[in-house]
């Protein structure tokens, strides 16, 4: 994996073919680059309204279980479904921002989420919850993929990770907004009121991204075959520098969310006993990730890609064991090292992506929302039937082997790096 200040690999450039894309094109261009002001403030707001509706059931789904009468892994589905659908989804709507443009995309795709979310209210049953969540999932992929391609054109290359960290900082104010404002209207008025209230948060969201995001200046529309885009997707899936970063960020995000599905069920059980209002409450822990989102840029410099990789993996790792014992403050900061370190993680990853390909930058950073969304799916599911057949414990034991094989993963690149490095060294 390259450190902070390496050059981009010449590998992923060279194992994907070269077709005129969208991203050779606009970088060519003399167009000056976009207000970072306004850009940062408007993918914050998308990215506020994408994780806002992506986990909005995830704080309720104790309640929602018992409304629906089932057990926590049947309704952890309403998770599931929706990062299974944009997993599913994100790819080939990566393909169609080619020719319809990032933000034309990125509109349709939140308005239509947006919509969906209105609706989730008056879903009838939890079959039809289930499947509006899965079209909202779908809806909701072409943000991610068409975000990080619009910034790898339209942003300052030397800017790449600090923007990257803002965007998901705003994914952790909207992850975290969305679970705090569904489990305080829930507690008053019901799960369904608390849906309501996650919608109207989008939507304000949305709002700002549309009154905000420049139009794009440096992206001309492509429209390459099927072969072509086949023949740069398995260019991608071959470079072994892209394959491990998807790989990491598929792994942090199932512990990631293995955590976050079980947490909820945890708290309102005994020992603690919480209501929903104050299971809400816990998920403003968030905010730590907008702050370790926003430093990332920062750490980097300090301590290089890996490096940084490393720290939040050991983050994580730390908060995991934190997170076993049975008092309210350890489980809580356990949260917090959980949080950080996973953003943190996360952001480093993806900008990472953005950085080793050099050509078929969307479907790059489709591919990792693929790994990554898959991981979420995995993670939410996996968590909630670890956590109904042996308690937190195995939520927990899920969560750190998937911790420990992307540090292996992590650290196997470490290790080609440093033999390459003397393989050079020696020759010279």
């Amino acid at each position: 994996m390259p450190s902070a200040t390496s050059p981009a690999p010449a590998t992923a450039g060279a194992s994907a073919p070269s077709f005129p894309s969208a991203t050779a094109t606009a970088t060519a261009t003399d167009h000056p680059h976009p207000s970072p002001v306004r850009v940062n403030l408007a993918l914050f707001g998308i990215g506020v309204a994408t994780f806002a509706l992506l986990f909005s059931t995830q704080a309720l789904l104790p309640e929602i279980g018992a409304a629906f009468g089932v057990r926590p892994d049947q309704a952890s589905w309403t998770v599931s479904a929706t990062t299974l659908a944009l997993a599913a989804a994100v790819l080939p709507l990566s393909l169609l921002s080619e020719r319809v443009g990032r933000r034309a995309m990125m509109t349709g795709s939140v308005t239509v989420a947006v919509a969906v979310a209105l609706v989730l209210p008056f879903a009838p049953g939890l079959p039809a919850l289930i499947a509006l969540r899965a079209v909202q999932g779908a809806a909701l992929a072409g943000i991610p993929a068409s975000a990080v391609a619009y910034l790898s054109e339209e942003v300052d290359r030397r800017a790449m990770v600090g923007a990257i960290g803002l965007f998901i900082a705003g994914n952790s104010v909207g992850g975290m907004s969305g679970r705090m404002a569904g489990g305080w209207v829930a507690e008053g008025f019901g799960w369904r009121a608390g849906l309501a209230a996650v919608a109207l948060l989008a939507l304000a969201g949305a709002v700002l991204y549309g009154l905000l995001l420049p139009r794009q200046r440096r992206f001309t529309a492509s429209r390459p075959g099927p072969r072509e885009m086949a023949a740069t997707v398995a260019g991608h899936l071959t470079t072994p520098l892209l394959l491990r970063l998807f790989t990491i960020g598929a792994l942090l995000m199932t512990a990631f969310n293995a955590v976050y599905t079980a947490i909820a069920f945890r708290l309102a059980e005994e020992p603690f006993g919480l209501s929903p209002g104050i299971v809400g409450s816990v998920f403003v822990i968030f905010l730590v990730g907008t702050g370790s989102s926003s430093l990332t840029g920062p750490l980097v410099d300090r301590l290089g890609r890996r490096g940084a990789l490393y720290a939040a993996m050991g983050a994580v790792g730390a908060g995991l064991l934190l997170s076993l014992w049975d008092s309210l403050p350890a489980v809580l900061l356990g949260l917090v090292l959980i949080t950080g370190g996973f953003f943190s993680g996360h952001a480093v990853a993806s900008a990472s992506v953005g950085r080793a390909a050099d050509t078929g930058r969307a479907q790059a950073a489709a591919l990792y929302q693929v790994g990554y969304y898959t991981g979420a799916s995995a993670g939410g599911l996996l968590g909630a039937l670890s956590f109904h057949w042996s308690g937190w414990a195995g939520t927990v034991a899920l969560a750190f082997a998937a911790l420990l094989v992307s540090a292996a993963v992590t650290l196997y690149a470490t290790l080609r790096a440093g033999t390459a490095s003397r393989t050079v060294a020696g020759a010279a």
